[in-house]
């Protein structure tokens, strides 16, 4: 009898201690980007008390991992843990925000951003699944568009990124791009966020430019201290903006006048 015990005690330890291993070990998918040129990412993962788990973390804190953050060195992809544990609470991934930034001059505000986001659920319905190919990659698609406008007295042209889901075919829908995975396809897989840019850029604000051959005009408004400059049918006066190369133009992206002027570039 002691031994039929002391067996079951071995029995229930040794379940224990796989159990908790397969919770805490640092099993992990790579993150790739296929972006335009001039793009990044900053990503970051969220985790959650994995599965049958009653346990909390105080504050949530460390319940983030950031990857290609202002303050780090920036990586070409990146590798995501699927478990951690963190105030001794076994945690699992939830959820992946990609940060999609799209870069349109040197200084550091001259960037944009939006969101992609990549799932993670212990379960999800089979429709609901992203696939992997024989070599272990998913993909998951998203166009962007730039829209221009201009700001302060000078009229300094700026962009705004706005990316939306886009399936395999192209077809381009509504909301962030997106996916979903479970847990359990996810260790040593690759997942690519594939990002097209829309071919034309479009003003941000609606009747501020007119459409002429090579590109965009801005309508000059009352002034250049009128900020928003609505063109109100007057196709006749426009106003120069200036690029972030300090650049002075009339047509965007055409900017012709100032082509021809190697000493102004």
């Amino acid at each position: 009898m002691k031994r039929v015990i002391q067996s079951l005690t071995l029995s229930a330890a040794l379940s224990l201690t796989l159990g908790c291993t397969a919770v805490g070990k640092r099993e992990t998918f790579t993150f790739v980007p296929d972006f335009p040129p001039d793009f990044k990412y900053e990503l970051t993962a969220n985790y959650v008390p994995a599965q049958g788990q009653t346990c909390t973390v105080p504050g949530g804190k460390g319940t983030q991992l950031g990857f290609n953050k202002v303050y780090m060195e920036y990586e070409a992809t990146s590798e995501i843990p699927l478990y951690r544990t963190v105030s001794g609470c076994p945690l699992a991934l939830n959820r992946v925000e990609v940060e999609v930034m799209g870069i349109f001059g040197p200084g550091r505000g001259n960037r944009s951003y939006d969101d992609a986001v990549i799932a993670v659920r212990p379960e999800l319905l089979e429709r609901q699944m992203g696939t992997f190919n024989t070599d272990g990659v998913g993909e998951f698609f998203g166009e962007c568009q730039w829209a221009f406008r201009t700001v302060g007295p000078k009229r300094y042209l700026i962009k705004l990124l706005t990316c939306k889901r886009m399936d395999e075919q192209g077809n381009v829908a509504r909301g962030r791009p997106f996916t979903a995975y479970t847990l359990n396809q996810l260790p040593g897989k690759t997942v690519r966020l594939k990002i097209k840019l829309a071919e034309e850029e479009l003003p941000a604000i609606g009747d501020t430019w007119v459409k002429v051959p090579g590109g965009w005009k801005r309508c000059m408004g009352d002034n250049f201290e009128d900020q928003y400059a609505f063109c109100f049918g007057n196709h006749e006066d426009f106003s120069t903006f200036k690029l972030v190369d300090e650049r002075t133009c009339t047509i965007y992206p055409g900017c012709t006048e100032t082509r021809n002027k190697p000493h102004e570039h």
